[in-house]
């Protein structure tokens, strides 16, 4: 079964920083273009970063500045560096494919940012 497994959130005050993780288990997705997505309650869900196989990213324009998205090919693993958070980052953080499509939703890791 395809599976991705976030991991890294926690509870962090104002101004903290966070690594997430997004690791592929049961198969390689070093060919996909891999985003993070975040909901947060009572919202939708929504592509927060993305980084295409070649490298290229794209950010959410309220995340622009503070977050980066990478990856590691030989760890098969994508992760998001969070910077500066803010209260309104507060969301459960999941990743997927960057249409969406690559696995079902899992249960994302969960990131507060309050002091």
């Amino acid at each position: 079964q395809l599976q991705l497994v976030e991991s890294g959130g926690g509870l962090v005050q104002p101004g903290g920083s966070l690594r997430l993780s997004c690791a592929a288990s049961g198969f390689t997705f070093n060919y996909y273009a891999i985003g993070w997505f975040r909901q947060a309650p009572g919202k939708e869900r929504e592509l927060v970063a993305a980084i295409t196989r070649s490298g290229s990213t794209n950010y959410v324009d309220s995340v622009k500045g503070r977050f980066t998205i990478s990856r590691v090919f030989t760890k098969n693993t994508v992760y998001l560096q969070m910077n500066s958070l803010k209260p309104e980052d507060t969301a459960v953080y999941y990743c997927n494919s960057e249409d969406a499509s690559l696995v079902s939703w899992g249960p994302g890791t969960q990131v507060t940012v309050s002091s």
